[in-house]
């Protein structure tokens, strides 16, 4: 009896950009940065759209408030990705090894910094510590043994 298969890959499309800064802590928190910031800049978009589309109307100063939205979105998810990678890739060079616990202390040292930057209080920045090492723990968990 003859057999049929059926076979058939699934791709997106993929758009590469390189910087070199000619260091690698400047080239993975400058790539981490520009890939991140463009997720919140979609993210400020989508909603923004949504805004849009659900008031029914487009002013100028919808589009004005937009565009600053999406600027301001785009630099603080950079922002945030910028500084766990760097510190994790930091954290990697003086332990010498890669494993959860250099995502726990970059999450933690991350969450402090931006939380601190953003003035919200000591213990807000305690809170965001501890946000910031369990989530990016977590992360580090789910995909080592989750996702191969």
């Amino acid at each position: 009896m003859p057999s049929s298969t059926f076979s058939g890959t699934v791709s997106t499309p993929k758009l590469s950009v390189a910087v070199d800064m000619g260091n690698p802590f400047l080239n993975l928190t400058v790539d981490a940065f520009l890939k991140i910031g463009a997720v919140g800049v979609t993210k400020s978009l989508a909603e923004d759209t949504y805004k849009a589309i659900d008031k029914g109307s487009l002013s100028k100063s919808t589009l004005e408030h937009a565009l600053k939205n999406l600027c301001k979105e785009g630099v603080y998810w950079g922002s945030v990705a910028g500084v766990y990678i760097g510190t994790e890739y930091g954290i990697e060079r003086v332990r010498g090894t890669r494993d959860w616990k250099n995502a726990m202390l970059a999450g933690a040292a991350t969450g402090a910094v931006i939380s601190a930057a953003s003035n919200k209080g000591k213990d807000k920045v305690v809170v965001d510590a501890i946000l910031g090492g369990a989530l990016a723990t977590a992360s580090q968990f789910l995909n080592n043994h989750y996702f191969y």
